[in-house]
């Protein structure tokens, strides 16, 4: 199938060519002096934008995933392969989620594109996928030949210590795109770096005085390099990329008896979720009253949200009044 789309992509690249027509959403721009910069995931469009300083005019800025499209089930169209291989600088996560990149970057057009992979900037700081105590395992895949491959957590713009590095890396590589435009972006990063710095403090001072010290998710838990920040502690239903949509008995019994022994009133879900298996949890518990809580690991930020003012800071603030809120 998908070399059925990339075979597609290169008849529509063709067609492109020596197209006078205006630029559709989402297209890289067809003036050569307009730089072309794509992002696969909402923060790394939200920080890059930061640091660009909103120089609309010079800068063709591509969110792909800006319907709303899931980050675990998104896979690139006809159009964004061709607006992937011209682009100048391409921003993408380097994780399990995003295995069709590798495809995408073998249909590379542009010799100079730089490439930025989040999981190579953090370098030592990625983190092995942990499977915690009482989670549900995922299916095995029936490959007696295989060789198993240590997964690592995709899931590293969720520390803010971690979106201070990398803002530095993508201002980095900005700079050397428009050096004329160097001195721009090192202030738009310093700036940005303060407000990083004070929402760490923010955190920090959270889970400092939180009187609670665990959370207890009825979902996916993309949210481990956050908590690992802070010292706060988890269980959870399910790993952060996992497929799976069902608990077992097993998994709900053992959350819920997780929240009487630690007497929590606060069951965590993601955005988008059902909470189906969180209502099952509250149900297996004694007093069954416990609320639901939900962090926006931002994998799915819609175009109406951004309209709307959504940003990772304000995301993520918003996460940070969620926590102070269950854990005090």
């Amino acid at each position: 199938m998908f070399k059925k789309l990339l075979a597609l992509s290169a008849v529509t690249a063709v067609l492109f060519t020596g197209c006078s027509a205006g630029n559709t959403a989402g297209a890289v721009s067809q003036k050569p002096d307009k730089l072309s910069i794509v992002c696969t995931l909402f923060p790394e469009y939200d920080w890059t934008k930061e640091l660009l300083g909103g120089q609309d005019d010079n800068i063709e800025l591509t969110y792909l995933l800006n319907s709303g499209l899931e980050l675990h089930t998104y896979q690139p169209n006809a159009q964004d392969m061709i607006t992937i291989s011209e682009c100048d600088m391409f921003v993408y996560i380097g994780g399990e989620s995003e295995s069709w990149v590798d495809d995408a970057l073998r249909e590379v057009s542009n010799p100079n594109m730089k490439v930025i992979r989040l999981m190579d900037i953090i370098g030592n700081s990625v983190k092995e996928e942990e499977i915690k105590e009482g989670m549900e395992a995922e299916a095995e895949e029936e490959d007696a030949d295989s060789e198993e491959e240590t997964e690592y957590d995709e899931h590293v713009w969720l520390s803010v210590r971690n979106a201070g590095i990398i803002c530095k890396a993508l201002c980095d590589t900005l700079c050397e795109l428009q050096p004329e435009q160097a001195d721009t972006y090192r202030a738009n990063l310093e700036a940005y770096t303060q407000k990083l710095d004070a929402l760490d403090k923010d955190f920090a001072d959270m889970a400092d005085s939180a009187s609670v010290k665990t959370v207890v998710f009825g979902d996916r838990f993309p949210f481990r390099y956050l908590v690992d920040d802070y010292g706060i502690d988890y269980y959870a239903a399910f790993v952060g990329c996992s497929a799976e949509t069902e608990a077992s008995f097993e998994t709900i019994t053992f959350l819920a008896e997780k929240l009487d022994e630690l007497q929590l009133d606060t069951v965590f879900t993601i955005e988008n979720a059902d909470n189906s298996i969180a209502n099952a949890i509250i149900s297996s518990t004694e007093n069954k009253n416990q609320q639901i809580a939900v962090l926006n690991s931002m994998q799915s930020v819609n175009a109406d949200a951004i309209a709307g003012g959504a940003s990772y800071l304000t995301i993520m603030q918003d996460n940070l009044q969620v926590l102070k809120e269950a854990l005090n």
